[in-house]
């Protein structure tokens, strides 16, 4: 099975959750709320640097849990991001 090549957007609103929970994280430790949440540090840092921009529902669930985010805000605040075109692009 091929994988679709992710999209603009779906790029941009990855970054944006690896940034909303970074900032979430605030001083906690990569490997504290990786283990609280079940995933390994590594995956918890691809997420946040959006090396991994559409990470599985349950290990967002699982993460937000852990970083005391409502998952509806988490939806929210992602679903509101958009894909500002660059200089020499044409607007989707």
């Amino acid at each position: 099975m091929v994988r679709t090549p992710l999209t603009p957007l779906e790029r941009e609103r990855g970054r944006h959750l690896g940034l909303l929970l970074r900032q979430a994280r605030g001083e906690r430790s990569m490997a504290e709320i990786a283990a609280a949440a079940g995933i390994s540090a590594e995956t918890l840092r691809k997420i946040e640097t959006g090396r991994a921009p559409t990470p599985a529902f349950f290990t967002v669930a699982a993460l937000a849990e852990a970083l005391g985010l409502p998952l509806d805000e988490v939806a929210r605040r992602c679903a509101a991001v958009a894909v500002v075109p660059e200089e020499g692009e044409a607007a989707a």
